[in-house]
């Protein structure tokens, strides 16, 4: 049996992709045994008791490296703990800077380096695009409200406010581009970046690097309904070749170790980079479903053995996310709450 650490089980209204990655994992290995890593006793996957077998409450990555793997070697001890897969942006740097050791105490994972990881920085993005053949659109680092208004007034509104690793928000007044700086500003620090808006397709791409210049597969999709809060809601399967290309030669070029997507506008012939993520999207189990299991690829990579490597899949395939309500028992809250697992 292997027992398998998953993050991002807050299958809310801005989902976390480990449920997903989980669902991945159980149809390939139907004998795995799940332990789900919440942050708050409310994440729905702490009660999903059919996908996840045990779960436990994390420190918040903000508290420090000492309890935050402390408490993964706490688990390690009493549960048992082959692999863990982070999928949360903010926990990653952690396991990145703690693999080493993680992997001396038994606790293998697939991960980016700390350089490839600085690739999502969305500084970086314009070398990288280059690099693969995309493009970024036209965007200026700011430090303060004069600069702010200097971008804005070159650019025209609207415009994208967005952190440097993360947040991202669609101006289209002065008094909300101000709101956005102070926010991201309050939460991650400088710089900004202030960035045109690219109308065209929204498409992405979700692979998994061997850390060796391939890929152990790759599925593009093309949005067709997202949430209020940028989610994909409904989806369809592509195959835009150049898209594809451009991801191969980005695992090629930074040696990708571990899951990634790129987010890209199609504007006529033109790609245009928007993001790299350093992990899967939330709507990993569309790759699944549709032939490509690129979480348990992911797992099978981390102990060792030597995934597939095909990306075949049908164009064309339709991805539907939807809402559904389950009954629990309040005794399974109290436990969580009161003794931090379940």
């Amino acid at each position: 049996m292997i027992n398998v650490a998953v993050s991002g089980i807050n299958a809310v209204d801005n989902p976390g992709p480990g449920i997903g990655v989980i669902k991945s994992i159980k149809e390939a290995n139907k004998d795995a045994k799940i332990i789900g890593l919440a942050y708050d006793a409310m994440e729905p996957g702490v009660y999903m008791d059919w996908l996840i077998d045990r779960t436990f409450i994390m420190p918040y990555p903000s508290e420090g490296e000492e309890p935050f793997i402390n408490r993964l070697l706490y688990i390690k001890e009493t549960e048992g703990l082959d692999v863990v897969i982070p999928t949360l942006d903010a926990e990653l740097p952690l396991f990145i800077a703690n693999a080493e050791k993680l992997k001396a105490c038994g606790i293998s994972t697939f991960l980016p380096t700390k350089k490839q990881f600085r690739l999502r920085a969305k500084d970086s993005l314009s070398e990288l695009a280059e690099t693969i053949g995309l493009k970024v659109p036209e965007s200026f680092t700011v430090t303060s409200y004069e600069e702010l208004t200097e971008a804005i007034n070159k650019l025209k509104f609207p415009v994208m406010i967005k952190g440097v690793f993360y947040k991202a928000y669609k101006a289209f007044t002065y008094q909300e581009a101000t709101s956005y700086f102070n926010k991201i500003a309050a939460e991650w620090g400088y710089p900004i970046i202030v960035q045109k808006v690219v109308s065209g397709e929204e498409m992405n791409v979700v692979g998994v690097g061997d850390g060796e210049g391939e890929n152990f597969g790759l599925v593009g999709i093309k949005k067709l309904w997202i949430t209020s809060l940028g989610k994909i809601w409904t989806g369809v399967t592509v195959k835009h070749e150049k898209m594809l290309m451009a991801a191969e030669r980005f695992v090629k070029a930074t040696k990708w170790k571990g899951a990634f997507e790129l987010e890209c506008i199609v504007s006529n012939d033109d790609i245009y980079l928007i993001e790299v993520n350093p992990r899967f999207p939330a709507w990993v189990y569309f790759s699944t479903g549709v032939g490509v299991n690129l979480p348990a690829r992911l797992l099978d990579a981390a102990l060792g053995k030597e995934p597939p490597r095909d990306s075949e899949y049908p164009p064309g395939k339709l991805y539907i996310r939807f809402t559904d309500d389950f009954i629990t028992d309040m005794d399974i809250f109290q436990k969580i709450v009161t003794r931090g697992e379940r």
